[in-house]
C-alpha cells in the first residue's frame, strides 16, 4: 500500500493535485484501502461510497487536466458525519430507525465541502442523533479508538476524527452540539474546532429546525490547524436558505489569522471551571501544556472561571438540550422504542418530564451563564481548560466517578468543560496536549470569543509551532 501521501494535509494535497503531482483518483484509492484495512477494527465508517467517490476522484482529474479555476479542495478526499445529508447517500444520524433512509439533497456542509471540489468518499459514524459523547449506537460495534481499541473513540463526531487520527482522511467534517467535535479530537489526538454558533449556518427545513436556542455547529477535524483554517473557510458564511439567525456577515480570513502575533493575549487558565472533577493526570498534562502560552508572551493567570455547581450546570444543559431532542423525536418513542438505544430512549424520556417552568427556569439560566462568559471575554482573550475530565476509557463504561467524586450524568460527566461553551455560543478548539502513562491522548481546551475564530487559530497555530503533534501516529495506523 502506498504511504507516500497518507499524512500529507490536505492543504497539501490540493497544491498537489492543482500542479500534477498527484492524481484526485490516486488519493482515493489510497483512502478506500485505508478504510478496508482499518475499519473492520475500528468502525469509523457507516457508509463508504466507493463507485461514487472514483467517479467523483476522475471528473477531479479531467477538471485538473482541462485548466481553470479549481477549488480550495480540489481532488481531496472528505468524509461526512452521518448527521449531515450527502445526496443519495445514506442518512441514518446513527439510529437503527433510520438504517435504510437515503438523502435526496445535500445540506450546505456537504453542498460546500463539494463545491470546494472535495471529493466526498462516505459518510462517518455518530452515536445515535448525536446524543451522547461515546460513539454507541445500534447499527453495528461502537467506533473505537486507534490508540488502544478496546476504548471509546469519543463522540459524536467519532468516526471523523478516527479517519483523521488513521490516515485514511487529512480533514473530516464534524459536528458539535455538546462537544462533539472536541471531544473525540481529544480522544483521538488531533485537532478540532467548534465554530461560534451559526458561524455555519444549517438549512432550514420545518418547524422543528427553526428553534430559537441553538447548540450545534457544523466543524472541522483535521491534523493540522492550518487544514482546519482551510475547511472552516469552505463551509462559514450566510446562506440565502440557512438559518435566519445564524451570523449573517462575511466570515474573516480564518488563513490570514495563521501568521498573526499573540504575543500580549490575556489568557486565563482554569483547571477545573470551580470545582469539576478532573482526573489528576489529565490536569497535570493540560496544566504543562497551558503553560506554552507563557512563553509565547501570552499573559497567563489562573482565574476562578465559574459558571455555577457541575449539577446546575448540568441541568441547564440537560433541560435545553433534550426538550428540543423530545419535540423534535419523541414519536420514535411511541413506534420505535424497540430499536432506539437505552442512552437515546433515557434522553427523550427525560424531555417529555421536562414542565413549561422547567424550561423557563433554563432558558433565563441560559441567559445568566452567557452574561457570564461576555463579562470574563470582556477582560480576557482566551479561556484555557481541560478539554475533557478524563482520557479515553473503555467501550460502555462511562465513569461515573472522577478523582473520587461522583459526576452529574455518567453520560455526560466527563465533558464538563465542553457543553457550556455550546450553551455560551462561543467558538472553542481542543488541541494535543500529551499523552497519559498508558499512552492515551489528552486534549487542551482553547475557548475565544463569540465570533473569534481567527484568534481561536492563531493561538492554536503558535501553540502547533511551539508543541507539534501531526506526526503522533497510533501504531495501528503505521502502514
Amino acid at each position: 500500500m502506498s504511504t507516500k501521501n497518507t499524512w500529507k494535509s490536505a492543504f497539501e494535497l490540493a497544491a498537489m493535485v492543482k500542479s500534477g503531482d498527484v492524481s484526485p483518483v490516486e488519493l482515493v484509492e489510497d483512502s478506500l484501502r485505508r478504510i478496508e484495512q482499518l475499519n473492520p477494527q475500528l468502525n469509523a465508517f457507516l457508509h463508504v461510497d466507493a463507485d461514487g467517490a472514483m467517479r467523483a476522484a476522475r471528473d477531479a482529474e479531467q477538471a485538473v487536466a482541462a485548466g481553470g479555476d479549481l477549488g480550495p479542495l480540489h481532488g481531496v478526499p472528505v468524509p461526512i458525519k452521518d448527521v449531515e445529508e450527502v445526496e443519495e447517500l445514506p442518512f441514518t444520524s446513527g439510529s437503527l430507525v433510520y438504517k435504510d433512509r437515503i438523502a435526496t439533497f445535500d445540506g450546505i456542509a456537504a453542498r460546500r465541502i463539494r463545491a470546494a471540489g472535495a471529493v466526498i468518499i462516505g459518510k462517518t459514524n455518530t452515536s445515535e442523533f448525536g446524543q451522547i459523547g461515546t460513539n454507541e449506537n445500534r447499527l453495528g460495534d461502537a467506533c473505537r479508538n486507534p490508540w488502544n481499541p478496546e476504548m471509546t473513540s469519543g463522540a459524536s463526531s467519532g468516526g471523523a476524527a478516527v479517519s483523521v487520527s488513521t490516515g485514511i482522511s487529512s480533514i473530516a467534517h464534524g459536528g458539535d452540539g455538546g462537544g462533539s467535535i472536541r471531544i473525540p479530537a481529544s480522544m483521538c489526538g488531533i485537532y478540532g474546532i467548534k465554530p461560534s454558533q451559526g458561524r455555519i449556518p444549517k438549512l432550514i427545513m420545518d418547524s422543528s429546525s427553526a428553534h430559537p436556542v441553538k447548540f450545534a455547529q457544523s466543524g472541522p477535524l483535521t491534523r493540522t490547524v492550518q487544514d482546519a483554517a482551510l475547511l472552516l473557510g469552505v463551509l462559514a458564511g450566510p446562506a440565502d436558505d440557512g438559518e435566519q439567525d445564524a451570523i449573517q456577515t462575511d466570515p474573516p480570513d480564518f488563513m490570514a489569522a495563521l501568521d498573526q502575533d499573540v504575543s500580549g493575549l490575556r489568557v486565563g487558565w482554569s483547571p477545573d471551571l470551580g470545582g469539576v472533577a478532573v482526573d489528576p493526570e489529565v490536569k497535570q498534562i493540560t496544566e504543562t501544556a497551558a503553560k506554552t502560552f507563557e512563553d509565547l508572551g501570552c499573559n497567563v493567570e489562573t482565574v476562578n472561571f465559574r459558571l455555577g455547581s457541575p449539577e446546575e450546570v448540568y441541568d441547564t444543559f440537560d433541560v435545553l438540550y433534550n426538550s428540543r431532542m423530545y419535540a423534535v423525536n419523541g414519536q420514535l418513542l411511541e413506534n420505535h422504542r424497540d430499536q432506539l438505544t437505552d442512552y437515546f430512549t433515557e434522553g427523550l424520556e427525560n424531555g417529555r418530564s421536562f414542565t413549561s417552568a422547567d424550561l423557563w427556569h433554563a432558558m433565563s439560566q441560559l441567559e445568566i451563564y452567557r452574561a457570564y462568559v461576555r463579562e470574563y471575554f470582556s477582560q480576557y482573550d482566551i479561556l484555557l481548560t481541560p478539554t475533557l475530565a478524563t482520557p479515553a476509557f473503555t467501550v460502555g463504561e462511562h465513569p461515573e466517578v472522577i478523582n473520587g467524586e461522583a459526576v452529574p450524568h455518567r453520560h455526560w460527566g466527563f465533558t464538563p468543560f465542553t457543553y457550556p461553551f455550546n450553551m455560551a455560543g462561543n467558538t472553542a478548539a481542543s488541541v494535543p496536549a500529551g499523552f497519559t502513562k498508558s499512552g492515551l491522548p489528552v486534549g487542551l481546551h482553547i475557548v475565544g470569543r463569540y465570533r473569534a475564530e481567527a484568534t481561536v487559530l492563531s493561538a492554536s497555530a503558535r501553540y502547533e509551532e511551539a508543541r507539534p503533534w501531526a506526526g503522533q501516529i497510533p501504531d495501528i495506523a503505521k502502514f
